[in-house]
């Protein structure tokens, strides 16, 4: 990691997950052509602005689509806690995104409970284990849609 890594968006820190670092590693070196999770399931690249540090951090998640805007799940696993790229988002609503090759910016916000259902059964059609990650877990995961900003 250079010195100035966190300080702009487009030289991020990286998840430090050896799983996650591996993905990233791989979705920079083709382009985004790869990695794809289990398969084929879609991932995107999700920069934050970290809402405490003020440094940006990037991730690997499973990404679906929905009428040109972009959607992510903050689900851990099922974890009792959003992650922190979650509540980066939150505070600092304006992030980065890479899907496939392209690049772009993006505002975040939490789907409302009107839009999340049929946005959940897009997402779980993608990645059934999400279902089960909601059973596992008191909290409500949320359904994160990224919409791109016209550059």
């Amino acid at each position: 990691m250079s010195i100035d890594a966190g300080t702009d968006p487009l030289n991020p820190i990286d998840n430090d997950t050896p799983w996650v670092a591996k993905q990233i590693a791989e979705y920079l070196a083709t382009d985004g052509e790869r990695p794809l999770f289990r398969g084929n399931i879609p991932l995107a690249l999700l920069t934050t602005k970290g809402r405490k540090s003020g440094l940006w951090r990037r991730t690997a998640l499973i990404v679906g689509e929905d009428d040109g805007r972009y959607l992510v799940v903050a689900s851990v696993g099922g974890a009792p806690e959003h992650p922190i790229w979650y509540l980066n988002l939150a505070a600092n609503p304006e992030v980065y995104l890479q899907v496939g090759s392209r690049r772009m910016r993006a505002i975040a916000r939490t789907a409302d409970p009107a839009e999340k259902p049929r946005l959940w059964d897009k997402l779980v059609a993608i990645y059934p284990d999400y279902a089960a990650y909601q059973r596992k877990t008191d909290r409500q995961i949320p359904v994160v849609i990224l919409e791109p900003i016209d550059e």
